[in-house]
């Protein structure tokens, strides 16, 4: 693969139980039996209501209309597709592919396997743009795409995240169309600033490949933010910051070298060395199955600032300074609470 152009952003070119019907009972008149008294009516007790099944397990045997309905909606999604008969926007993010499938594929993912727990979730705005702003880890970019489904899944107001990837995202088979179909967009200036002005939730790690290349004895110590773009691209749009701080990610691939000339080979920013891959083969290739937390911190205000202050560079550093001390802050004591890497 030719050597893959970095676009920095920075300087990076880089979602009760059934409905309790009314008791139903039978009229209190009288009917009259051989001695002509009248005979005591007997309440009639109502039928016990049935629940509705456990979520993820289905519908109850028998209960034919769930089972269609699922049936006919899966029918109608192949027909969409194959006909051609679904939106995308101008970035190239299809919402009910994300939806419906792509979603659906990363949950176990998160769920099962890294178990992420979330927290502060209610500081991410319920509507308008907003840049969150995350610490990025663990060789392989996992990270973003864990709060990615963290957003998508937990957010009361159902916002999905849109993220800011390298070039090198967007020149790799299959994962270039992945991407887009996410609603992941280059990590410039334009498409952020475009993406917040239509009220988006933008996601942006600036730490780079820096981040999730550097070595496993530097594990939640954060690399340099780049010189602001993040901050800029906020002050001039008016939208908060949310800081976000990601714990269990350093772990699931240690990095313990890294093959340089076999990465300028490959046009990749590094070869990583881990302790089972590239020695286990494809079975090298699998993460490590961590314990996750995703915590989201109180909101970084810019509406308040005058248009000019986008140019600001004393004040772009101190607010990329104060972004950054917050996640570094939140990360140590997240590292202090857990217990366990992996529980």
């Amino acid at each position: 693969m030719a050597d893959a152009k970095v676009i920095p952003f920075d300087d990076d070119r880089s979602r009760g139980g059934a409905a309790q019907r009314p008791t139903r009972r039978r009229g209190g008149g009288t009917r009259r039996g051989g001695g002509g008294e009248p005979a005591p009516v007997r309440e009639i007790q109502p039928l016990p209501e049935s629940e509705d099944p456990p979520h993820g397990q289905g519908p109850p045997p028998g209960d034919d209309d769930g089972l269609e309905r699922r049936v006919a909606s899966g029918l109608a999604f192949l027909r969409r597709r194959l006909t051609g008969e679904y939106e995308v926007d101008d970035f190239g993010y299809d919402a009910e592919l994300t939806d419906q499938v792509l979603m659906s594929l990363l949950r176990p993912l998160y769920e099962r396997y890294f178990r992420v727990e979330v927290k502060g979730i209610g500081n991410i705005p319920s509507e308008g743009g907003a840049l969150i702003v995350a610490n990025h880890s663990g060789t392989v970019p996992l990270d973003a795409l864990m709060m990615q489904v963290a957003v998508h899944d937990h957010h009361p107001a159902d916002r999905h995240l849109r993220l800011l990837a390298a070039d090198l995202v967007f020149v790799l088979p299959v994962v270039n169309e992945l991407a887009r179909k996410l609603g992941h967009t280059l990590a410039c200036t334009e498409d952020a600033e475009r993406l917040l002005g239509q009220g988006e939730l933008v996601g942006v790690m600036p730490e780079g490949f820096k981040g999730i290349g550097k070595p496993f004895g530097e594990r939640y110590k954060l690399q340099r933010f780049g010189r602001g773009g993040f901050v800029s691209t906020a002050l001039r749009k008016g939208v908060p910051i949310v800081p976000c701080s990601i714990v269990g990610a350093e772990e699931t691939y240690p990095l313990i070298g890294n093959a340089r000339t076999l990465a300028r080979l490959l046009g990749f920013p590094y070869f990583p060395l881990t302790p089972t891959f590239p020695w286990l083969g494809p079975l090298g290739a699998v993460p490590l199955p961590t314990k996750w937390t995703i915590q989201f911190g109180e909101p970084i205000p810019t509406d308040g600032y005058p248009p000019e202050a986008a140019d600001d560079p004393m004040l772009m550093f101190n607010l990329t300074d104060q972004v950054r001390e917050q996640i570094q802050h939140t990360l140590y004591k997240l590292l202090v609470q857990r217990r366990s890497v992996f529980f």
